[in-house]
């Protein structure tokens, strides 16, 4: 997922390369993750997408198509709940450059996180 995060996930694919059921796949996923195996996904996506908006030269909706999310409406809204603003918002603002910042510190700064609640 994390190399592939643009592809569509298949659970079941995935359960059966391990020898598990699918249930039992997210339930051991979320376990040692902390999210089901589709909320890890669109994080993975979520950051990605940031990076990209951050560049300044893809739409939003470009970016939307490139990080592998088929729905504007669904990409604008996890994202708005992972990083806190809109992906139009998000790259508009120049306050969240890492302009200048080394690389672990920049990473840390613009990993969105599940607000939980």
């Amino acid at each position: 997922m994390d190399r592939e995060y643009d592809q569509p996930l298949d659970v079941a694919a995935l359960a059966q390369g391990v020898g598990m059921s699918a249930g039992h796949l997210s339930r051991q996923f979320k376990e040692a993750y902390g999210e089901p195996p589709y909320s890890y996904l669109m994080t993975r996506r979520i950051e990605r997408a940031m990076t990209l908006l951050r560049r300044g030269d893809m739409s939003v909706t470009d970016v939307c198509f490139a990080v592998g999310c088929s729905s504007l409406g669904t990409f604008s809204t996890r994202f708005t709940e992972l990083v806190g603003v809109s992906p139009s918002v998000y790259r508009a603002d120049p306050d969240r450059s890492t302009e200048g910042m080394i690389a672990c510190v920049a990473k840390r700064v613009t990993r969105p996180v599940r607000q939980r609640g």
